[in-house]
């Protein structure tokens, strides 16, 4: 787990078509893949990094998490945030 979010990280990322309290949480960790995506930051070092989970032990959970968090990050940048912008649900 991320030390500077005290809040585990799921196996997969929500899917729901509107933000969720998971998303909220953990926007943090949303906004920093997005940026190391735009690095072009390994997918193994961003799943260490920022998910707490060793792609080396577990290279399929490892995988299956950075890839769903990154399109939910992705998701959240390009239509999430107007759930963001109206306010609480």
């Amino acid at each position: 787990m991320d030390p500077a979010n005290s809040h585990p990280i799921a196996d997969v990322a929500p899917s729901d078509e509107h933000v969720t309290d998971y998303d909220r949480v953990h926007f943090k960790v949303y906004l920093r893949m997005l940026d190391a995506a735009k690095e072009g930051a390994a997918w193994e070092e961003v799943s260490s990094i920022l998910l707490g989970i060793d792609p080396l032990r577990e290279p399929v959970r490892a995988k299956r998490a950075y890839e769903t968090h990154l399109a939910r990050a992705r998701w959240l940048a390009k239509e999430g945030y107007k759930d963001l912008l109206a306010g609480p649900a």
